[in-house]
């Protein structure tokens, strides 16, 4: 029988960008390699430069080539995380459309659907990205169906909301390119639990893998994300997951260590310093889009919380944000 024809997919790597996020992507085509016993898969690591790249966590990754060297793939990944905004040239931008016009299939992880997006590249389709970025980045491309899937796969343009929805949407594409044995012979292999679909939301039903949360505090949690503009009072939260205050209370305390105030105080502090370090958005709005009354109860609450003044925390965009991409 002859062998299949190889698929080459090149990964553009960007400033910050999570290494979980690449493995993730790259390691299920070195199992469906493995499994195979031939090369199913080629893949080239490219950045802008040709120069290593340093990811988040601040692992230099060496890459193959620029990327404007790369001649052809069957798929570009654009594998981008902290301060995307400011990596959206308008070299890359002509690049990445450059790729589209050849018929590249191109997706964007993380928050690389963001580049796609401002490339003018996402109009017209559906598409996704982190979480805790869907709200800005609706707002901002209006031209874009963005829903809160995991990943979305379109016929020529794929978006992924992080590492372990890619690691869905990897397992996904084997079966879609090689047969469904071949995806499970590689989520067997890495020991995944392929539970979710692509449709599932990002927020709420992962959280339940972690196993160890019952099931009324992931309910609870998931109510705090979806609410961060407009809190709500501890007896409304625990009327929606069902359980009484003093349960809710006792189930923070023992499995998170904390209280349901201060969780939330935590997740709407993380969205501000988000803001602050992704967004030129005025100290006021920030507030707004994470719950507080003034931009004054925000700055009181923030210092307490990290030490340091919202203004300080601007002043550090060059570093990599306390939020969780990945």
């Amino acid at each position: 029988m002859m062998s299949p024809k190889s698929l080459h997919y090149a990964f553009l790597l960007l400033p910050q960008f999570s290494n979980l996020c690449l493995a993730n992507a790259m390691e299920p085509l070195r199992a469906a390699n493995h499994f195979a016993g031939t090369r199913l898969y080629d893949w080239s690591l490219v950045s802008l430069d040709g120069a290593a790249v340093t990811t988040s966590s601040g692992m230099s990754i060496a890459t193959d080539s620029t990327l404007s060297d790369l001649a052809a793939a069957d798929i570009l990944f654009v594998v981008a995380g902290y301060d995307y905004r400011r990596q959206t040239s308008r070299v890359l931008k002509s690049e990445l459309r450059r790729f589209a016009r050849s018929g590249c299939v191109l997706a964007g992880l993380d928050t690389g659907s963001y580049l796609l997006a401002a490339a003018g590249l996402l109009n017209g389709q559906r598409a996704t990205i982190h979480w805790q970025e869907l709200e800005a980045f609706t707002e901002e491309f209006l031209e874009v169906d963005v829903v809160p899937d995991r990943y979305v796969m379109e016929k020529k343009r794929i978006t992924a909301g992080g590492a372990t929805t890619t690691l869905d949407l990897m397992l996904r594409i084997i079966a879609r390119d090689y047969g469904e044995a071949q995806a499970l012979d590689v989520a067997g292999v890495l020991i995944y639990d392929q539970h979710l679909t692509a449709a599932d939301p990002q927020t709420g039903l992962a959280l339940r893998g972690a196993g160890r949360l019952t099931s009324k505090l992931v309910t609870t949690i998931a109510l705090m994300q979806e609410t961060i503009e407009a809190p709500l009072p501890l007896g409304e939260l625990s009327r929606k997951a069902g359980a009484s205050q003093r349960e809710l209370q006792r189930l923070f305390r023992n499995q998170l260590q904390t209280t349901p105030h201060r969780y939330y105080l935590h997740l709407r502090l993380s969205v501000a310093r988000g803001l602050l370090l992704e967004t030129t958005k005025d100290l006021s709005e920030i507030a707004a889009r994470s719950g507080f009354s003034s931009a004054a109860t925000l700055s009181h609450a923030y210092v307490r919380h990290f030490g340091q003044a919202p203004a300080m925390t601007r002043r550090l965009k060059s570093l990599p944000t306390s939020r969780g991409y990945g």
